[in-house]
């Protein structure tokens, strides 16, 4: 699935295009799923290289499962016939093909109790709960955790690490998400249609924000003096964490072999659930951006036949 200009779902096209070759450090994956952001296609970096040249024709979506095919010069990690998974950087043409280049630091084994469309609902999303709420916000037990939209593609993940970590999780949704999200591992829920957050919570000690905007706004006051504000909307304003004596940090996740490693791990003990919320053959790919459709839980994965 490729796009030869910038724009939405309507440029993407199902195509024949050229198997990729693995340069040094980089392995070959035959992709059996690819899960996608339905934010992706409005990225710069979908669109782009780093320094801002233009890069199409373009091939989205970022997670990938697969089983790898070929090694490049120097790759120690990864061998021929490996079941992996991971995360494609978002400058690089991602995994919705039957094939995918990615260096060899990126991807890691695959949850072995996992199917590889479970799997390739894990890299972007769960890598990003993970560092938000261990990398960035050091999460303890005890804490209490702040989750906004605890049903989307990063609070399903958030909500299950940070009760994992031991901390009390409060989550904001949609009503009829409630039941799904407890069951997850919240202790609370708020219905953001008819709660406001900031004016019935008690103090909390860490807010993960991915929603950005008003949320993002009304979240600083509700943090205790030195709490931790995680938004991946949109670099927080720093006067006003300031103002309220809390930390507040922004960041764009990154592949860590490491991280995925550990994150499988978890799977594989029955402590972190893979969330799917339908599946899309890659054929009809392009179907799997549009904005009106009805969205569950989770993320969209393609399948690829392979």
């Amino acid at each position: 699935m490729r796009a030869h200009q910038r724009g939405g779902p309507e440029q993407l096209v199902v195509e024949e295009a050229p198997v990729p070759v693995p340069a040094p450090g980089e392995v070959l994956i035959a992709v059996h799923a690819a899960a996608i952001t339905l934010t992706e296609l409005t990225w710069d970096l979908s669109w782009q290289t780093r320094d801002g040249a233009d890069r199409t024709p373009v091939i989205p979506s970022h997670e990938v499962s697969g089983v790898v095919t070929a090694v490049g010069q120097g790759v120690t990690t990864s061998r021929v016939g490996d079941e992996v998974y991971g995360l494609v950087d978002f400058d690089r043409n991602g995994a919705a093909a039957e094939f995918v280049t990615v260096p060899a630091t990126a991807v890691a084994p695959k949850p072995a109790k996992a199917t590889h469309v479970e799997s390739a609902a894990l890299p972007l999303a769960a890598l990003t709960a993970w560092q938000a709420l261990v990398d960035h916000a050091q999460v303890k037990p005890g804490d209490r955790v702040l989750i906004h939209g605890g049903a989307g593609g990063v609070g399903v993940y958030g909500v299950q690490l940070a009760a994992l970590l031991g901390a009390h999780v409060i989550a904001t949704d949609l009503p009829q998400n409630e039941p799904f999200v407890r069951a997850l591992g919240a202790t609370e829920f708020l219905d953001y249609t008819t709660h406001r957050f900031d004016e019935e919570l008690a103090p909390v000690d860490v807010v993960l924000d991915a929603v950005g905007g008003d949320t993002l706004s009304r979240s600083y006051g509700v943090l205790s003096p030195g709490g931790r504000l995680v938004t991946l909307a949109a670099p927080p304003d720093q006067e006003k964490a300031s103002q309220h004596n809390i930390h507040a940090y922004f960041f764009v996740v990154t592949p860590d072999q490491q991280e995925l490693t550990h994150l499988a791990t978890l799977v594989d003990e029955g402590t972190l659930r893979p969330i799917v919320a339908r599946t899309v053959p890659l054929s009809e790919a392009p179907s799997a951006f549009d904005p009106k459709a009805p969205r569950a839980p989770g993320k969209i994965v393609l399948t690829v036949t392979n």
